[in-house]
């Protein structure tokens, strides 16, 4: 097995999408205040920090994220950086690169990148499984819908507000599996690269 590289954010301290509820958590029991555990409550919108989105995060109808199975979620990835929009052109050139590693059901993007609306078409028609991006919104922030609706409404999942600062351009294995929360939009989970 390679190396395991953690591209997850911790929770209570992570980027937060504009309008969001952050992250809460609570102390209700302390084993120094005499109780016989620590116990921690906590609340978060499904969409804080590291997690996905499934299709009912922008489709009334779409499969939510207890129906979508793991399978876009686990499996071989291709990392690749961009700074800025990313064009139709360069999704081509990326679904190239991806391919030529094995790797093109996957894609994450490192970097400020901003898929634009041509671009997730070309992700779209190609069929992949899953993109993923570092920001807290794969489309642009003050615009985001028409990127989720292309993407998702073609059933491509989104992993969003993953830390690839680290992490070079190449084929890994990725884990991103979310929580099992039924009926929902989307889900925290704990992502990792194998590579």
């Amino acid at each position: 097995m390679g190396r395991i590289i953690d591209i997850s954010q911790e929770v209570f301290s992570c980027k937060v999408f504009p309008g969001d509820p952050s992250p809460h958590k609570a102390q209700i029991l302390s084993i120094n205040k005499g109780d016989a555990c620590n116990l921690t409550e906590f609340s978060m919108c499904a969409h804080n920090g590291t997690h996905v989105d499934a299709p009912f995060h922008f489709i009334d109808g779409g499969k939510t994220v207890d129906k979508v199975g793991l399978e876009p979620f686990v499996g071989d990835c291709y990392v690749v950086r961009h700074e800025g929009d990313v064009s139709a052109s360069d999704a081509e050139v990326i679904l190239e690169k991806a391919g030529m590693a094995g790797a093109s059901e996957r894609i994450l993007i490192a970097g400020k990148a901003t898929v634009t609306d041509g671009a997730a078409r070309v992700f779209a028609d190609a069929g992949i499984k899953l993109i993923g991006n570092e920001s807290q919104t794969v489309g642009p922030e003050n615009a985001p819908k028409e990127v989720h609706l292309i993407l998702l409404g073609a059933e491509v999942v989104l992993l969003e507000g993953i830390v690839l600062t680290e992490v070079e351009e190449g084929r890994y294995f990725l884990s991103a599996a979310p929580l099992d929360l039924g009926g929902c939009d989307g889900a925290p989970c704990r992502a990792y690269l194998i590579g």
